[in-house]
């Protein structure tokens, strides 16, 4: 099976999703072995899938085990996810990066704008200490796309990027800082600012360096300290190619060719409508190569409009990269 990238990307209404879903399923049934396995486990004949609601969703964790991939091409890339020392990692094995760079253009375009007509600043410091992060591709691929000069990566000089901030809310320049949770709570600690046109956008995680903090506690202390009326957040991962954004108070919304079910959390295998609190399945058409049906470890609440709420995730999950934070 053959779905070009238009077929995907392009998608606009619900009968399209629909239609896509069911052929991607399809191929992943027949040519994605730890997912045909696991189908097979579970005594449920792909041909006799006939609906979305039927499609089982193959446990993120089988990324830390198995080569998750549809087809017999080579891997271009390996996006791996962030842990603490002892933990095994997720692999996304990527045999087309294309359909990511597509992927994350699109949405980014979706609901920021263009990239070009952005000052991007990446306060990354975990991201870009690792090799194998996703997160760090896409913001490397933006940054070459931004003309404006002064786009670029900071470390752990929060002085260079105070200064930074400065010029930039007196230039009227449109503004994103994109940051990992813990190093924008750092800077913070020396340094304050009234930027209120700026776009500051969390994408979670205190990689151990910090005490996780409930969403409401955070995103407080960051629209204080950056003078701002809200917070925007990513929710993505290694295992997806697709990302969802919030522009505030943590609800997030999905690209056209992504879709967030939830399921039962007693009954990995009961859908749940709207407005329940369930663990969050996602649908991301861009993981045509991979597999597109992942159960996440994370909990939710989905909106009548599809948009979502991340509200924290199961007991014993590991602590990674996705946007989250426990409540």
């Amino acid at each position: 099976m053959k779905i070009s990238i238009p077929s995907v990307f392009s998608i606009q209404f619900e009968n399209e999703f629909s239609d896509a879903a069911m052929a991607i399923f399809r191929h992943q049934a027949a040519h994605c072995a730890p997912y045909h396995q696991f189908i097979s486990n579970l005594h449920i004949d792909p041909s006799e899938v006939n609906s979305l609601a039927d499609i089982p969703y193959l446990p993120i964790s089988f990324f830390k085990t198995h080569r998750v991939v549809s087809n017999t091409d080579s891997e271009e890339i390996i996006f791996s996810s962030s842990g603490t020392t002892g933990q095994t990692q997720s692999r996304h094995f990527v045999t087309d990066v294309t359909l990511y760079e597509e992927s994350f253009n699109r949405a980014f375009k979706q609901f920021y704008g263009t990239a070009e007509d952005t000052c991007l600043l990446a306060l990354l410091p975990s991201y870009l200490e690792r090799d194998g992060s996703s997160l760090i591709y896409m913001v490397d691929a933006l940054l070459k796309q931004s003309r404006n000069l002064e786009s670029g990566y900071f470390l752990h000089n929060h002085e260079d990027l105070f200064h930074k901030l400065a010029h930039l809310k007196q230039s009227g320049k449109k503004t994103i800082l994109i940051g990992v949770t813990y190093a924008l709570l750092d800077f913070l600690e020396s340094f304050q600012l009234d930027f209120p046109e700026l776009i500051v956008m969390e994408t979670g995680g205190m990689k151990g360096k910090r005490k996780e903090m409930v969403r409401e506690e955070l995103h407080e202390l960051l629209k204080s300290g950056f003078g701002v009326d809200a917070i925007h957040s990513e929710y993505g991962m290694t295992e997806l190619l697709s990302q969802a954004y919030s522009s505030g108070n943590g609800i997030f919304e999905c690209p056209n060719w992504m879709k967030i079910v939830l399921r039962d959390t007693n009954d990995p295998l009961t859908l749940l409508s709207s407005q329940q609190t369930g663990g969050i399945n996602v649908i991301d058409l861009a993981n045509i190569n991979s597999c597109s049906f992942i159960a996440t470890q994370d909990l939710g609440r989905l909106f009548p409009d599809g948009s979502f709420e991340v509200l924290g995730r199961f007991d014993n999950a590991d602590i990674r990269g996705c946007n989250l934070l426990v409540q």
